[in-house]
C-alpha cells in the first residue's frame, strides 16, 4: 500500500513539474516605459536542469540620454524554491545595485555591495530586489500562488511583502476577450505595485516606480498597445484601495465649527487669536473672533485652543507619480498641488477619482508637459513643428489641463508656437529653459514662470568655485529682468539641499521625519547626495541658489513653493524651512504657499487663505509656525473641501510609522 502511494505521489509531482514547465515560456520579454514613453526592454531566458531553472535577465533602459543597464540570474527549483539570486547594474540614473543571495541547506547568505551576512532562512522567504526586474516578480507571484496565497513573504536581502488578488479584469484585445488576474504588491517600492497576469500566472503588465521615484511600466510584449488602459485602470484601483481602507467618519457634518485657534491671516499677513472658521457644505461661511460668529446648534465642534489654523497648503511642483502621494500630502496639510508634467492617461484618471469622491488626496491643478524629439526627450507628448505645438496645447486645454510645462528638448522655435496658442487659450506657461535658450529667451518666447533656481544660477556671473558673483552686472541685469517681466519662479531649493547633502551627515538635520518614511523610501533617499569631495565642491553652488531666492523675493519677484517630489509631503515642509533659513519671514515663507500661489493660478478668490466664501481647505497646527518655522509639521487635523482627515491615519494609510 506504501509502495502505491509513493508511486501515485511521484506520478503527481512529476504532472505538476511538467505542468509548471509547460506553462512558463522559456523566453519573455517585456518593454519598458516612463511617462508612457518606451525606453527599453527587459528580456529573460530559462535554462533547466533536472533540478534547477534559471531565469538569466538582461535588462536596460535610456533614461533622458543616460543608460541603465541591469543584468540578473534568478534560479530556483522546479517547484520554484529558491536557490540564488544574483543581480548587478543600475537601477536608476543614479542609483546602482550589486546583491548576490545564495540559499542552502537552510541558510542563507547575503551580499549587499561590500556587506556579507549570514542567517538561518524564515519560512515563506524569497530574493527579490525592489522593482526590477520584473521577472523576478512574475517568478514572485508565482511562488505566492504554489505556497497557497500566503499573507505575507518574507524577502530577502530583507523586508517583506503582502501580495493580494485584487480582482480580475476583462480587456479586449485583437478582438478578443483577454481576462487578467490583477494583484497588488506591497513591501517592494514605496505602496503598491499594481499587476496584471494571465491564468498561468505570467506577468503582463507590471505598473510600478523605479528608484528615482518615477512611474515605470513594464508590459509583456505583445501587449504594449494596451499600456494606456493598464495605466489608467491603474490610477483608478490605486485610488480606490485607499478610499476603501480610509476610516469612515462616525457623522457626516455639513457644519463644522473651528473654534479658539490663532488663525493665520496671510492676506494682511496677521493673526487672529480666538478665532472661529465656521464652514457649511465645504465652503469658509464666517471668520471672526469667538463671540463675533453665530455658530448653528447642529454644527460638529473642532477645539483648536492653543494651536494655530493656517490655510491649506500648496505644492507648486509637484509629480503625482503614484496614489501614494494624495494621503501623503494631505497628512501635511497640503491640500492644492499643480501637477508639473505627468502621464496623460494616469493624471486624468487620477484627479478624477479623487474630484468624485472614489479617492483620497489634495486638489490637482494640471499642467501638461510637452517636450521636443531627441535622445534626451521624456514622454510622448513631443512637438517639433508649429503644427504639432497647437495640436498637443489643444489636446491638454480640451481635456481640463490648467497650464502648459515645457520641458528641455523643445526647440526655441517652438516655445514660442507652445506659448502663443497656450495665451490663445488663456493658459499660462511654465518649465524647464530648453536646451540651447536662456531664460531671458524662453521668457521673451512667452514663459510666465520658470522651474527650478538652476535656471535663474545659469544666467549670473559664476565664480570659479561655481558660486555666484551677486555684484556682477550680469547677476544684477538677470534678477532686473526677472522682475520687470513678471516671471514666477518655484525655485525647488529642498531637491537641490537633497543632492548636494554629504551623505555623511545625519539626514534628520534635513529631514526630522526621516525615519517614520516608510523602508522602501528611506532605502531610496539615505544614499541621496554626494561624498563628503563632492558636498564640499557643490558646497558655493548650493549656497548660492539660496541666496538667489532671497535676492528674488526681496526684488519682487514672485516666489511659489514647489518641492519636485523629495520626501513625500514633508517636502513642503522642508522647502519652507528653507525659505526662512533664506532670510525670508515665516509669515511670507507661508504665504508663498498659500495665498500667492492662489493668486499666480487665478484662484485667488476660491483658494489660498481663510475667508468667508472660499473653500474649507485648511490645517491645525499644535505649535506656532510663525514663531519656530518647524512646527509647520506639527499637523493635527486637516480639513479639505469640508472634509475632516486624520493626519496619523492618512499617514498609515501609505505606510508611515509614528
Amino acid at each position: 500500500m506504501k509502495k502505491i502511494l509513493l508511486l501515485v505521489y511521484l506520478a503527481i509531482t512529476i504532472l505538476s513539474v511538467k505542468a509548471q514547465e509547460n506553462a512558463t515560456p522559456d523566453t519573455g520579454t517585456f518593454f519598458l516605459h516612463k511617462f508612457q514613453q518606451h525606453i527599453g526592454q527587459e528580456t529573460y531566458r530559462i535554462t533547466r536542469s533536472a533540478n534547477v531553472l534559471s531565469y538569466n535577465i538582461d535588462f536596460k533602459f535610456v533614461d533622458r540620454g543616460s543608460p541603465v543597464p541591469l543584468k540578473a540570474e534568478l534560479a530556483v527549483t522546479p517547484k520554484l524554491e529558491p536557490v540564488r539570486l544574483w543581480i548587478k547594474g543600475r537601477v536608476a540614473r543614479s542609483a546602482t545595485i550589486n546583491d548576490s543571495i545564495s540559499i542552502a541547506n537552510g541558510e542563507a547568505i547575503v551580499k549587499v555591495d561590500d556587506s556579507v551576512h549570514k542567517h538561518k532562512l524564515a519560512p515563506l522567504t524569497f530574493p527579490v530586489a525592489g522593482y526590477a526586474p520584473g521577472t523576478v516578480q512574475q517568478v514572485l507571484l508565482q511562488y505566492w500562488k504554489i505556497h497557497h496565497e500566503p499573507a505575507t513573504i518574507n524577502t530577502l536581502p530583507n523586508g517583506s511583502v503582502k501580495i493580494k488578488k485584487e480582482g480580475e479584469d476583462t480587456i479586449t484585445f485583437n478582438n478578443k476577450k483577454l481576462v487578467l488576474d490583477r494583484f497588488s504588491i506591497a513591501g517592494l517600492i514605496w505602496g503598491n505595485e499594481l499587476l496584471w497576469a494571465d491564468k498561468n500566472g505570467q506577468l503582463i503588465c507590471l505598473i510600478t516606480n523605479d528608484a528615482e521615484a518615477d512611474k515605470l511600466e513594464m508590459m509583456r510584449a505583445p501587449y504594449e498597445d494596451l499600456l494606456a488602459t493598464f495605466i489608467s485602470k491603474a490610477a483608478t484601483y490605486s485610488m480606490a484601495l485607499f478610499e476603501k481602507a480610509m476610516p469612515k467618519a462616525k457623522t457626516d457634518s455639513k457644519v463644522i465649527a473651528v473654534v479658539g485657534g490663532t488663525l493665520v491671516d496671510v492676506v494682511n499677513s496677521s493673526i487672529m487669536p480666538n478665532s472661529v472658521v465656521l464652514i457649511e457644505n465645504g465652503i469658509i461661511k464666517n471668520v471672526g473672533k469667538v463671540g463675533s460668529v453665530k455658530i448653528p446648534s447642529n454644527a460638529k465642534i473642532i477645539d483648536a485652543k492653543g494651536k494655530t489654523v493656517i490655510p491649506g497648503l500648496w505644492d507648486m511642483h509637484a509629480h503625482f507619480e503614484q496614489a501614494e502621494w494624495g494621503p501623503a500630502y494631505l497628512a501635511v496639510g497640503a491640500t492644492t498641488v499643480r501637477d508639473c508634467g505627468n502621464e496623460f492617461d494616469y493624471i486624468n484618471s487620477i484627479k478624477n477619482a479623487i474630484d468624485g469622491g472614489k479617492g483620497i488626496g489634495p486638489e490637482i491643478l494640471k499642467a501638461g508637459i510637452i517636450d521636443g524629439k531627441g535622445q534626451y526627450a521624456l514622454g510622448i507628448i513631443q512637438a517639433d513643428t508649429k503644427e504639432e505645438a497647437i495640436k498637443e496645447v489643444d489636446r491638454y486645454y480640451d481635456n481640463g489641463f490648467v497650464q502648459i510645462k515645457i520641458y528641455s528638448s523643445v526647440k526655441p522655435a517652438i516655445v514660442k508656437a507652445i506659448c502663443n496658442e497656450a495665451h490663445r487659450l488663456g493658459l499660462t506657461v511654465t518649465g524647464h529653459i530648453p536646451i540651447g535658450m536662456t531664460l531671458q529667451q524662453g521668457v521673451d518666447s512667452g514663459m510666465d514662470m520658470v522651474n527650478h533656481v538652476q535656471s535663474v544660477y545659469s544666467i549670473m556671473k559664476r565664480n570659479k568655485d561655481r558660486s555666484i558673483n551677486f555684484d556682477d552686472s550680469t547677476s544684477k541685469a538677470a534678477i532686473q529682468f526677472i522682475k520687470d517681466h513678471h516671471v514666477v519662479i518655484d525655485p525647488t531649493i529642498g531637491v537641490f539641499e537633497m543632492s548636494f547633502r554629504n551623505v555623511k551627515d545625519d539626514i534628520t538635520i534635513m529631514e526630522p521625519g526621516f525615519y517614520t518614511l516608510p523602508l522602501p523610501l528611506q532605502a531610496l533617499f539615505k544614499d541621496t547626495g554626494q561624498d563628503p569631495t563632492g558636498a564640499a565642491k557643490f558646497k558655493p553652488l548650493y549656497d548660492s541658489m539660496v541666496k538667489i531666492t532671497k535676492l528674488l523675493y526681496d526684488a519682487g519677484v514672485t516666489i511659489v513653493a514647489g518641492t519636485d517630489q523629495g520626501f513625500p509631503g514633508y517636502s513642503v515642509d522642508l522647502e519652507l524651512e528653507l525659505y526662512v533659513q533664506a532670510g525670508l519671514t515665516p509669515m511670507q515663507a507661508l504665504q508663498t504657499a498659500t495665498i500667492t500661489p492662489a493668486r499666480v493660478m487665478k484662484m485667488d478668490k476660491i483658494s489660498g487663505s481663510l475667508e468667508a466664501g472660499k473653500h474649507a481647505d485648511l490645517a491645525i497646527i499644535d505649535g506656532n509656525p510663525l514663531n519656530n518655522i518647524r512646527d509647520i509639521r506639527k499637523v493635527t487635523l486637516v480639513i479639505k473641501a469640508g472634509k475632516i482627515y486624520d493626519p496619523g491615519q492618512l499617514h498609515q494609510l501609505v505606510g508611515f510609522s509614528k
